[in-house]
């Protein structure tokens, strides 16, 4: 699915991980000033898509990291 074909809310959500880097689900939240539901629903849009990478946030068992998948390999997909 090319971008242009996502929702405004995933578009923005992606835009924020392409340019700060991975990030949990509440750092989307506060970047993006959009409900926190509505990020869920980006991130959800954007993995059926195989637009990001959900990795395991050694960290803080509880979250989870989104990172953007790298171009190129999109692309391919």
């Amino acid at each position: 699915m090319h971008q242009t074909s996502l929702p405004p809310s995933s578009r923005k959500v992606l835009l924020i991980l392409e340019d700060g880097g991975a990030m949990t689900h509440k750092d989307l939240v506060r970047n993006s000033s959009l409900a926190p539901r509505t990020v869920r629903y980006a991130l959800k849009r954007l993995k059926e898509n195989n637009l990001i990478i959900e990795k395991f946030n050694f960290k803080d068992a509880r979250q989870i990291i989104y990172e953007c998948r790298p171009q190129e390999v999109a692309e391919a997909i």
